[in-house]
């Protein structure tokens, strides 16, 4: 054991003592924390660029700023980082891919014509890894989708290629889901909308529907794919009318029993999502979390240990949510390294659910007896209780770099890798 190691561990009998007088047993959260994956989004990594060159700028009301040197630009390259970041986040985490980071071999392979065998290097890296996947259809980025529709156009055709595209990416994900042995769960989202006030609302919304309901037609084993939709308040080039809006696809959800996707950018800047999963859960049978951080709009930014992540964690924690509530990604910072935006964002969401796993039973049995005082206390008290010195041992016991001294690794491997592209 080394001098630091030998720290930790001594700060972490001190700490654990403190939490055991309040009703903590901390090696039981830890061991609880060890088994919730976060979903790692491959596209942080290349900037949301993807591998099917379809000579498509990035579209969809998504913008990627900045330049920082070392993106991906291969899928192994691509891999190469995502293995790294995951080697200095403690536990066992899972990738969300999108479908045009498929390896085509050099050809033209539309979207209505991705298969499984376009993933398989990227199912063995993972299988070899074993940790689990996710996927999404890619409805952007596409000359399909350059007037900012998808599965809500009205062209009947360009419809049936969305439809198709959306198809295709559930077999693909069932396909994951089997052959490693996790459920992989296929989220659609789309970005139609207008940027100005719509004459007519509805239109849209039963196109949008109707195509759906072909999308999901055929039943798969929810064992090996799960399928989940996401909505949103507005983006850019759709500000006043989103087809696919929240009251839309939490109706759709509820009514075909579909997972529900909450983005905690997708909403306005000074709504939670926290207080929308005890809800939505009442209804859905289950939740997918897309952890982000907007900055006065859905901007993706990396995320931090603030009060918003905080309440999400809390909620799904407190009510025992956890088996019910899929963890995932979704940003995007071209400004810093991006292997440091995944481990800080990662280590963040573990970092927020590890608090909610520590919180004194007390707070909950003081609101049970009607003592809102010691409610209100208690949440208040566990804020400063030596929470840190738990989430070292964690990470001492997971073998990887305590705190800031993961720092050290990206920067070496940015020397050494990153710097050579």
């Amino acid at each position: 054991m080394t001098q630091s190691s030998r720290q930790v561990a001594q700060a972490y009998k001190f700490a654990a003592a403190r939490y055991h007088e309040i009703g903590v047993d901390t090696d039981a959260v830890l061991r609880k924390l060890s088994t919730i994956p976060i979903s790692l989004h491959c596209w942080q990594g290349d900037d949301v660029g993807g591998f099917e060159n379809s000579g498509e700028g990035l579209s969809g009301g998504i913008a990627v700023t900045g330049n920082y040197p070392g993106k991906a630009r291969t899928a192994d390259e691509l891999r190469s980082d995502l293995q790294k970041a995951m080697s200095l986040i403690p536990g066992k985490h899972r990738l969300n891919l999108h479908a045009f980071y498929g390896e085509f071999g050099g050809r033209k392979v539309d979207r209505d014509e991705i298969e499984p065998k376009h993933f398989k290097v990227w199912i063995d890296w993972a299988k070899a890894n074993k940790i689990g996947m996710d996927f999404n259809p890619t409805c952007f980025s596409h000359p399909k989708a350059a007037d900012g529709f998808t599965l809500s156009h009205t062209d009947k055709g360009i419809r049936q290629f969305w439809i198709d595209h959306c198809i295709a990416s559930r077999e693909i994900g069932a396909v994951m889901g089997r052959l490693l042995g996790s459920t992989t769960v296929t989220n659609v989202w789309i970005p139609d909308g207008y940027k100005d006030t719509p004459a007519n609302r509805i239109a849209p919304r039963q196109r949008l529907a109707d195509s759906l309901d072909k999308v999901f037609a055929k039943k798969i084993n929810p064992k090996h794919q799960l399928d989940a939709v996401e909505c949103k308040l507005f983006g850019i080039g759709s500000e006043s009318y989103v087809v696919g809006s929240h009251e839309f696809y939490l109706g759709y959800a509820i009514k075909n029993q579909k997972v529900l996707c909450l983005d905690a950018g997708h909403f306005h800047p000074t709504e939670g999502i926290a207080d929308k999963i005890s809800s939505v859960l009442l209804y859905v049978p289950e939740v997918l979390l897309h952890v982000s951080r907007g900055v006065r709009w859905d901007s993706d930014h990396v995320v931090v240990l603030d009060d918003a992540l905080q309440s999400i964690a809390a909620e799904v924690v407190r009510n025992n949510l956890l088996g019910r509530t899929r963890i995932g990604l979704d940003f995007f910072d071209a400004s810093i390294n991006r292997i440091a935006a995944w481990v800080i964002g990662t280590r963040n969401t573990l970092k927020s659910i590890l608090l909610a796993l520590l919180e004194p039973p007390g707070v909950r049995s003081a609101e049970q007896a009607g003592d809102l005082t010691a409610r209100l206390a208690l949440m208040e008290e566990s804020k400063s209780l030596p929470w840190g010195a738990i989430w070292d041992q964690y990470c001492v016991i997971s073998g990887v770099p305590v705190a800031q001294s993961w720092l050290n690794e990206v920067r070496k491997y940015e020397s050494e890798v990153l710097s050579q592209r």
